[in-house]
């Protein structure tokens, strides 16, 4: 459930930067959100393998990346169910020495250098996840207790600081903390808990962030076309009868166009014409158009108009490698 789909922000960001002019004004805000996203996948994993170590007496579920839906989507980092209660985690993976502050809420992170960041109350996030998860489950007239607390995914964080109503742990304190919550009345019996525990991951869905252009209101035209090739990474791939051919490293790729439609989906937008495609991956009207229609795409109008609606799942055969 978990790094592939969190990854495809990173990917879209990786491609953005790789698609647009050394000297973008973009350029830095984008490696500095793919730096933060790459701490957070570095936090997030740390804190599955300590769960993957660890046992537990009682039964339990271990969720990772649980993206849900109750009165709008919403996704926990990491969730432990059991018949007695559910365990919420927000993970945070943040340099600096951090202060929670309560009036307003907000995590400052004061740098090596002096300069401070400000982000986002994680006591907050956690709250509203919980709030949701609670929703989540008396929409299906299910009352469980919810338990919580912030994970910070490294010891050498250091907190000035301290939240002063929610519990922070570092990762290996998380089974710990799990076993030491009270389980005085047993709230599934074990039908439910299965029912539940496969509920969860029925209702999962994949996250897919929003195109980089335009979270980050970046024109298209200022993307550089070409077909990406993918040992040397560079655009301009050439199409022949049956592959691309890269004319920088000489590699050979049968699939490059359906890996530079899931760029294009990532980065610039979730529909592609003719003309964009040809400009996409260098080719002419009818090689876009044979190639447009082996991929299976939704197709909305005709002729001139006609346009070539994009879904992730075009991309499941990419996306489980």
């Amino acid at each position: 459930m978990k790094d592939r789909d969190f990854s495809l922000k990173l990917e879209g960001l990786i491609a953005a930067q790789d698609r647009l002019p050394a000297a973008h004004p973009i350029l830095p805000i984008l490696s500095a959100k793919q730096s933060a996203v790459e701490a957070g996948i570095g936090g997030e994993e740390r804190v599955a393998e300590v769960l993957r170590r660890s046992s537990f007496c009682f039964d339990n579920r271990i969720y990772h990346d649980l993206s849900l839906a109750s009165n709008e989507k919403f996704q926990i980092d990491s969730h432990c169910l059991t018949p007695w209660h559910g365990v919420v985690f927000e993970v945070k993976n943040i340099g600096g020495v951090l202060e929670f502050k309560e009036n307003p809420p907000q995590l400052i992170s004061t740098k090596d250098d002096g300069h401070q960041f400000g982000y986002e109350s994680p006591v907050t996030q956690l709250q509203r996840n919980c709030d949701f998860l609670t929703d989540w489950l008396w929409s299906r007239n299910i009352q469980l207790p919810i338990y919580s607390a912030v994970v910070l995914a490294y010891p050498k964080q250091i907190v000035k600081v301290p939240p002063a109503h929610t519990k922070l742990l570092f990762p290996n304190l998380i089974p710990a903390f799990i076993k030491n919550i009270p389980r005085p009345e047993q709230r599934l019996d074990p039908d439910t808990f299965a029912w539940l525990s496969a509920e969860l991951l029925r209702c999962h869905r994949r996250y897919i962030p929003r195109p980089i252009s335009e979270a980050y209101q970046i024109p298209l035209g200022d993307f550089l076309p070409g077909t990406r090739c993918k040992v040397c990474r560079r655009l301009g791939m050439i199409k022949l009868p049956r592959t691309w051919v890269c004319p920088t490293c000489d590699a050979t790729d049968p699939i490059a166009h359906q890996r530079n439609f899931l760029e294009w989906f990532l980065v610039y937008k979730r529909t592609i014409t003719n003309q964009e495609c040809r400009r996409l991956l260098g080719v002419d009207i009818q090689t876009a158009k044979r190639i447009l229609l082996s991929m299976g795409f939704k197709i909305e109008g005709n002729y001139r108009y006609r346009r070539y609606i994009m879904d992730i799942n075009n991309f499941n055969h990419l996306l489980k490698k």
